[in-house]
């Protein structure tokens, strides 16, 4: 039971991490009765905190909303893509196939992927050049869609040229000032769940008239 609705969760693969076992390990996913929302956090580790992505999630799913949580297994890093010249010699970031397929079967993504603004844009990058599905990016730093566009990433409001565009999936919207390792708060869980039921309203509007055109045919 949460809040007023009752949600049914298939709750993680293994045991958690930590003292109660609240941190979810590495290549798990908590995964909600409707595939609505996908909320994607990072590898655990000493650096890379995969707080606040609980908090979000227990948040929307106190307002309704279907929400699986997927903890990446190579979710630290950066990926291939990142420019070589800053790189460094750490591990890099990438799905497999079984966590594209665990995103693709979802509605929506929610990105917590770090801190670094460069490093956002690129993770992001490189999930949706795998995935084509709508993805609300949440950080600390402030960004914008042009970030993302410059990279080559689709966004709803700055498209990239044809040439250009290296994403299947695309940016929607971008909630930032949500702090990684802190508590978050209720304005910004609030305004995280104006935006993902704003774009579901709109996803449930497009797969309605969709419905309709076939059954006409």
């Amino acid at each position: 039971m949460i809040g007023r609705t009752t949600q049914v969760v298939d709750c993680r693969e293994s045991m958690g991490l930590a003292k109660g076992g609240g941190l979810a390990q590495r290549g798990t996913l908590s995964e909600a009765t409707k595939p609505d929302v996908i909320a994607i956090a990072m590898s655990p580790g000493r650096r890379h905190i995969t707080k606040p992505v609980c908090e979000m999630t227990y948040g929307l799913r106190r307002e309704g909303i279907q929400t699986s949580v997927l903890v990446l297994e190579a979710g630290t890093g950066v990926p291939e893509s990142f420019p070589q010249g800053s790189r460094g010699y750490g591990p890099t970031f990438g799905l497999s196939e079984k966590e594209v397929e665990q995103i693709a079967r979802h509605k929506i993504a929610v990105f917590h992927l770090g801190n670094v603004r460069s490093h956002v844009i690129f993770k992001a990058k490189e999930i949706l050049s795998q995935v084509d599905i709508p993805a609300v990016v949440v950080a600390q730093c402030p960004m914008d869609l042009e970030d993302f566009a410059k990279e080559g990433v689709k966004t709803r409001l700055v498209k990239p040229s044809r040439q250009k565009t290296q994403t299947l999936g695309e940016v929607v919207d971008l909630v930032t000032g949500i702090t990684r390792g802190a508590t978050c708060n209720r304005v910004k869980l609030n305004q995280l769940a104006k935006v993902l039921n704003k774009h579901l309203a709109e996803i449930s509007e497009r797969e309605a008239r969709e419905l309709a055109k076939k059954q006409k045919r």
